[in-house]
């Protein structure tokens, strides 16, 4: 929806909010109201240099399948097969914890004309129809995958985010960091959970702004002049420098 009104050359980041891991009512702060169901943006304007990136740090394993079923984010079938099904078989002891151990297995979806990637966070599942619910679409047609947690690589991918967002502004000195994490993220890293922050204040230097939130999605490019894309299960950045 920004995206059609919004030109391409404006980047668009941020997240969605969240309530830890209780996915029961969200709220965001506009006018000194805290509401639900609305969405807030801050534009931002001057002399000022900005860019966004977003990077993951899971690992996919099992085999790559194919969305033969969607609609929305509602997902019913893999390679013509129940997606719940086929979900509780790579589990196993897992499947019984199900949707909330959904948080650690999140989906990588792979666009088959453009090669581009990103992830999906279960929610929820349905056992009448055999389906899984997401937080964003599953295309028709597209790879999937399945991931699992590792808590270097979690780490290591906030890193990698902070590294492309400042690679895209060379010299210049960050004066604002905003940290997007998402919870799936929190709930995986539990007390090593500073570090993803630590390693992106050891990159950037002390003398930069750092602030942020734990989402339930995250909003941002792909690349420097991609267009933005909801994620999840990512560490999303956004510099900002005044020149």
């Amino acid at each position: 929806g920004m995206r059609t009104m919004i030109s391409t050359e404006i980047p668009i980041t941020g997240g969605l909010a969240g309530d830890g891991n209780s996915f029961l009512k969200t709220y965001v702060l506009n006018d000194q109201y805290a509401r639900q169901n609305e969405v807030v943006l801050a534009a931002i304007y001057g002399d000022i240099k900005s860019c966004g990136s977003s990077f993951g740090g899971w690992d996919t394993f099992g085999i790559e399948r194919i969305v033969t079923r969607a609609i929305d984010n509602i997902l019913y079938e893999m390679d013509g097969k129940p997606a719940l099904d086929l979900y509780k078989e790579y589990l196993g002891e897992k499947a019984d914890e199900l949707p909330s151990s959904g948080l650690l297995f999140p989906l990588n979806i792979r666009i088959k004309e453009t090669n581009q990637t990103y992830v999906r966070t279960l929610l929820g599942i349905n056992e009448e129809d055999k389906s899984l619910i997401f937080a964003g679409d599953i295309p028709v047609n597209s790879f999937c995958k399945l991931m699992k947690s590792n808590t270097n690589n979690l780490i290591n991918g906030s890193l990698r985010a902070a590294e492309i967002g400042k690679s895209f502004l060379g010299a210049r000195k960050i004066d604002l960091a905003i940290l997007i994490s998402c919870v799936g993220r929190k709930l995986v890293l539990k007390q090593r959970v500073d570090e993803e922050v630590e390693v992106i204040r050891d990159l950037i230097g002390s003398g930069t702004k750092i602030t942020g939130f734990y989402s339930y999605g995250e909003i941002a490019p792909h690349t420097k002049d991609g267009i933005c894309e909801l994620h999840n299960q990512t560490m999303t950045v956004t510099f900002l420098t005044e020149e």
